[in-house]
């Protein structure tokens, strides 16, 4: 059992055990069991933090079923393995060799060195920022709501978890109806900034994390932390202003509102595309040049290590560093004055590619399934994919075959393809010899 084997194995438990919790009587509002299907959606949409619907969590689930799935996003943000070494160091035992390269498969870390004090560092980061968000959202829900006290600490929670983990989920439809959403909260800049701080900590990664609150002390951030946080900053700052631009006399988006308003609700929109799966906004009814960048923006993802998916920025601006080395006739991309190993690049490479015809592979079965315009099964795809959560409406009205396929590609977007492949595949040797090299003529 090889440790991609077990983590793919791990999530399938999870979802096994989510969809049969889910699917009992106690889990739905109504006392009537949610059928199956349904469950199952729920349960893979929750472990793999992606947020898409087909029943709107606050009416149909009962506060049982809420706590089920919130138990598994947390889980499947964090990540199953971090959960049992946690309660395994909490038992006082011994962390094995092969459960170390578990969690560094899991954490997308670099070496098992460390990796133990790192997942210490996740529990412990994650419950502070979401103990922080939950208090801060609490506040807001029982004076802006009117909630009563129990209610809006468990709404804070809900949301609070939910966020950080880039999940999406809501349980706004028992206040102001059905599959509402955040979209009542876009005048709200209290909302708007702790929900996109929330969305931007558990989309940087832990690593990340770990190397900002360390900086006071150390006073340097490693190359990988400095490439996410300037990616990071760049595509907010760069999906900011192409939504302002592109949808500012949108009558059915931004030209309602105020200057300000437009502005935040396109950063929203911008930090949240990446794999937060909130919108204050009606995704349907954005311009098609508008829906296609937030279609690129969710295939980008999140960082590694962290709560989004995506094909991750990482890999993004290794592709980018890649293209510029070619252009200028250079051998070795170079980031931040390193050179950056040649596996490194062509494992980018590999993910890229494999993530694109998976996209393309599951969006020709739902164009078979789906009688809906490609640009929603297009968009649907991708948000499953890269674990985002956002839909142009499809979701709802997806036929039993087509919420299948989106299982399973929010299941492989999760774990990810060359995570996937490793586990299906036989033990990766290394050649004993070298074939002659050949040339083929390119472009």
């Amino acid at each position: 059992m090889t440790p991609a084997k077990i983590l793919v194995i791990g999530f399938l438990l999870m979802i096994t055990l989510g969809t049969f919790l889910l699917s009992l009587p106690v889990s739905s509002a109504s006392g009537v069991r949610v059928p199956f299907l349904n469950a199952l959606f729920t349960a893979t949409s929750a472990t793999c933090v992606t947020g898409l619907a087909v029943v709107d969590t606050g009416t149909v689930y009962s506060a049982f079923g809420q706590v089920v799935m919130i138990l598994l996003v947390h889980t499947g943000g964090i990540g199953f393995m971090t959960m049992a070494t946690v309660i395994a160091l909490a038992l006082n035992k011994r962390i094995s060799l092969r459960e170390r390269l578990i969690l560094q498969e899991a954490l997308n870390h670099e070496t098992i060195n460390g990796v133990v004090r790192l997942v210490k560092k996740v529990i412990l980061y994650s419950l502070l920022v979401e103990l922080a968000g939950a208090f801060l959202l609490a506040v807001h829900f029982y004076f802006s709501l009117h909630l009563t006290f129990g209610r809006a600490v468990y709404f804070g929670i809900f949301h609070s978890i939910s966020m950080f983990n880039n999940a999406g989920f809501d349980l706004m439809g028992t206040v102001n109806g059905p599959f509402s959403g955040m979209a009542p909260f876009i005048n709200d800049p209290y909302i708007n900034l702790v929900t996109m701080i929330l969305i931007f900590l558990g989309g940087i990664g832990f690593i990340v994390l770990s190397d900002l609150i360390d900086f006071p002390k150390t006073r340097k951030l490693s190359l990988h932390s400095k490439v996410v946080l300037s990616a990071t900053l760049v595509l907010i700052v760069v999906g900011t202003l192409v939504i302002f631009a592109m949808e500012f006399s949108n009558p059915n988006t931004l030209k309602p509102l105020h200057g300000g308003g437009k502005f935040m609700a396109s950063m929203f929109q911008s930090v949240t595309t990446r794999s937060g799966g909130v919108s204050t906004l009606d995704i349907g009814s954005f311009r098609q040049s508008t829906q296609f960048m937030l279609i690129l923006l969710m295939f980008t993802g999140a960082a590694p290590g962290s709560t989004g998916g995506g094909i991750k920025i990482t890999t993004f601006v290794l592709l980018l560093g890649a293209v510029h080395a070619m252009i200028r006739g250079r051998e070795d991309v170079v980031l931040f004055r390193k050179r950056i190993a040649k596996d490194v690049v062509y494992k980018a490479i590999t993910l890229t590619l494999l993530s694109l015809l998976l996209i393309i592979l599951f969006s020709m079965l739902l164009s078979v399934t789906e009688h809906q315009d490609f640009m929603s099964i297009l968009f649907e795809s991708t948000s499953a994919f890269g674990t985002t959560g956002l839909s142009m409406g499809l979701t709802t009205h997806l036929s039993p075959l087509g919420k299948i396929w989106i299982v399973f590609l929010m299941f492989f977007g999760r774990i990810g393809p060359l995570t996937l492949i490793y586990a299906l595949s036989r033990d990766r040797k290394k050649d004993l010899f070298n074939y002659p090299e050949g040339r083929i003529i390119i472009g």
